[in-house]
């Protein structure tokens, strides 16, 4: 008995004494063979497949090889590795081995971590145009001022990539020039013309949104005006007819300002008029009464899509009356003096609260004193006010307002790990979910030292989040992120598309991501929502009844293939080509931007889909699908199609600007395919079924694009355990749109910066970078 005993004591302390030790052991074997049955066999140091080699590096210490197993942890987490047609463990094995190896990554990098280093930031031009808008109270188009950005990493606020050239600082000067002109509303403005175009192929037998009830077509114009003055208008207009006819019938065209009409005159295809008009933003609008008359038939209709207004031209001012009552003027003159005794106190107040604003911090007394001194220069030339825009100008063309500075402590030892300060942690935030410079909560907060502190830095995340400037991550985010940005370039050769359908399209998905951030819903609704946006024009492309007129309303979904971004038309069209659908490009859509996992770049001189289809002596495939077979066959294209062609083939339905369809030319269509994982696929609605298996994979991909466009780089393999730690905690409350703001807010790589190791060449290029706290001198 007492043997007995001892056998069961001897056996109870092996199992709960020893077999920590001894379970750790057979754990690391057991990954180890894991690796070497299912991975070894192509990453080997012989073969390199993909560049990665398994056979000699360490289990037992993945830190020391992070990156290379954050590689590995990526591609087995969205399923695709082991690739198709290999042999592969179950998911519960893979998904085992996935979590442990992060852990063991993340406890390395808790224990010495690196938030990364951003470079010198200059705004983008989307940036630069808000932060006018915040600073001085005027809206401004970019696009006619400054040169478009180059983008990295998807995005086009990515520091390394917003370069600087002479060119770009002689665009920045002219700018700011008429930027302050108009601004302070100088009496000597020139005449000058500003033409808005109608696009083409825009309809216009229909209301457009924004418009005169009862009228068709048109142009709505959003245009500032520099003073009270007289302005020209040069309306120009197509007239309608059928085949060589070209006579007006009997219609109107009305213009309106701010609602009100203050035209009504026979369509013609030139109309000109000069009307007084108020300084600041007005909104004009030019449309034709739509007055068909009782029995027109279809005839009519067709008669109506040939009319349509063209352009609208605005030249002036001209006979100025004043600078008027404008926002811009309302925000820059915080005071006006009464006596000339009164002059440069007034200017010191209103330059000393636009430089806090300009420079996001309070502005020190060498600020001032530089910008007095162009006061004096404009006030020696023509008045107070004309000091005040000298100034102002030289505010806008200041390195601290161009650029966003984060100088490194001098007394922080290079490589070493630091919190930003809170006037930084104020920039980050404001241009991360407003793309423009701080409020003055925020800089109030941040000078007072507390903006850093979690409840309080919580509590500004979510106002901001709340204000109508976060639909900058609508406009900038979701319009990178989703290529909404592309939609207006695709030109698809079909007569189902025109220049209405391509706006409902980017609008659509625009309020879709809008009600993501505004209800606060979980991402993942991004994938599965049960909802869409659609005006009439949409909703008949998308064969939803009972929608009728411009205005846009929010639907319920019938139908389960339009659920979610991937039933809807704009992300279908920007992933086809202009004559057919791509199910490469679409598929390679979903694995950058849902799995994060993109595909291998092809190898050079891969004939087009089309070219391949044409060389081929068979007689011409009648579909898609049967054009990729044909071009897989090809065993150096097919190994990367075997991974992209099943997502995009399951989208075959929607042709190439989404309209469901069930033939493409003569052939059925066939849907069927399997992911890299075995995974069947049939359709659209399998597809979604597939990625929602797999939805932390999603939420993970959202929080790198996020984190990216927060942090303004590109993301290393030791950011990884940062995108962890955001995803586990947002996992808690159901993936809601503020937790994996609020966790990016919270995270290392926001709030910390890691001092670049100093060389002869970052020192020489510190020596040259401006100190934002010392005196400047003219640009």
């Amino acid at each position: 008995m007492n043997t007995d005993k001892r056998r069961l004591k001897t056996r109870f302390l092996s199992v709960f004494i020893v077999s920590p030790l001894a379970f750790a052991a057979t754990a690391g074997a057991q990954d180890r063979a894991l690796v070497d049955q299912y991975c070894v066999g192509c990453h080997n140091e012989k073969l390199k497949t993909g560049g990665l080699a398994l056979d000699k590096i360490s289990l037992d210490h993945p830190a020391e090889n992070a990156e290379t197993w954050e590689k590995v942890i990526r591609k087995v987490r969205a399923g695709m590795m082991p690739p198709a047609g290999a042999r592969r463990p179950d998911r519960a094995a893979l998904d085992a081995f996935t979590e442990k190896l992060a852990a063991e990554l993340d406890r390395a990098a808790a224990a010495n971590p690196n938030p990364g280093t951003v470079g010198l930031h200059r705004l983008n031009r989307s940036e630069y145009a808000n932060a006018i808008r915040d600073l001085l109270g005027l809206e401004i188009d970019a696009s006619t001022l400054l040169p478009s950005d180059d983008s990295s990493e998807g995005f086009d606020n990515i520091a390394d990539a917003l370069g600087v050239s002479p060119a770009l600082l002689e665009r920045y000067v002219s700018a700011a020039t008429k930027i302050s002109r108009v601004a302070v509303g100088d009496p000597a403005i020139s005449p000058s013309t500003a033409t808005y175009r109608v696009p083409g192929d825009l309809a216009q037998s229909d209301h457009l949104e924004g418009l005169p009830l009862g009228t068709r077509g048109g142009l709505l114009v959003h245009h500032t005006f520099p003073l009270d003055a007289e302005y020209t208008f040069h309306i120009r207009s197509r007239v309608g007819g059928l085949g060589n006819v070209r006579q007006a019938r009997d219609e109107d065209l009305e213009v309106t300002l701010n609602d009100a009409r203050v035209q009504l005159v026979k369509l013609a295809p030139s109309i000109d008029f000069t009307m007084p008009v108020k300084a600041g933003p007005q909104t004009i609008g030019v449309a034709i009464v739509k007055n068909t008359a009782p029995g027109d038939d279809d005839l009519w209709q067709v008669y109506l899509s040939t009319s349509g207004v063209q352009s609208v031209a605005i030249v002036g001012p001209a006979n100025g009356a004043g600078s008027g009552d404008t926002p811009s003027r309302r925000r820059i003159f915080v005071c006006q003096p009464s006596s000339a005794s009164e002059e440069i106190p007034c200017a010191r107040r209103i330059l000393s609260t636009l430089a806090t604003r300009a420079f996001r911090g309070s502005a020190s007394d060498a600020d001032l004193e530089t910008l007095l001194s162009f006061y004096q220069t404009g006030r020696n030339k023509g008045g107070f006010e004309r000091g005040i825009e000298m100034a102002v100008q030289r505010m806008l063309v200041d390195p601290r307002f161009i650029f966003r500075f984060e100088r490194e402590p001098d007394n922080v030892a290079p490589g070493a790990v630091y919190r930003i300060t809170d006037s930084e942690l104020a920039s980050r935030l404001s241009f991360f979910l407003w793309s423009s410079i701080p409020d003055e909560e925020l800089l109030k907060l941040a000078g007072a030292g507390k903006l850093h502190e979690p409840a309080v830095l919580e509590q500004q995340a979510r106002r901001m989040l709340s204000d109508e400037r976060a639909e900058a991550l609508v406009s900038n985010f979701a319009g990178q992120w989703l290529y909404l940005r592309e939609v207006k370039n695709a030109r698809p050769q079909t007569k189902d598309f025109d220049e209405n359908l391509r706006q409902s399209f980017r609008h659509e998905t625009e309020l879709f991501f809008d009600s993501i951030i505004r209800e606060d819903r979980s991402v993942l609704d991004l994938l599965n929502a049960d909802y869409t946006f659609v005006d009439e024009r949409l909703a008949r492309h998308y064969g939803i009844p009972d929608v009728y007129g411009s205005q846009f309303r929010r639907v319920t979904l019938q139908d389960d293939a339009r659920r979610g971004l991937l039933g809807q038309g704009s992300i279908l069209l920007v992933t086809s080509v202009a004559n057919r659908t791509s199910p490469v490009a679409r598929g390679k859509w979903v694995l950058e931007n849902i799995l994060g996992s993109p595909p291998p770049l092809p190898p050079p001189n891969v004939p087009s889909l089309d070219d391949a289809a044409g060389a081929s002596a068979h007689r011409e495939p009648a579909s898609v699908r049967q054009k990729m077979e044909q071009h897989r066959s090809n065993a150096v294209c097919a190994a990367c199609h075997k991974i992209m062609d099943p997502i995009g083939f399951s989208l075959e339905n929607f042709d190439l600007t989404g309209k469901w369809r069930t033939m493409d030319g003569t052939a059925p269509i066939d849907a069927s395919g399997q992911m890299v994982d075995g995974t069947k696929l049939d359709g659209p609605a399998s597809l979604r079924q597939a990625l929602m298996s797999r939805s932390d994979v999603f939420v993970s991909t959202l929080t790198e694009k996020l984190l990216t466009y927060a942090a303004g780089r590109g993301l290393k393999y030791y950011d990884m355990s940062a995108v962890r730690a955001i995803t586990r905690d947002a996992a808690l409350k159901d993936y809601r749109f503020s937790t994996l703001v609020l966790g990016i807010v919270k995270s290392q790589p926001f709030q910390m910066r890691k001092k670049k190791l100093e060389t002869t060449t970052s020192a020489a290029v510190r020596s040259l970078t401006p100190d934002p706290r010392s005196p400047r001198s003219s640009p």
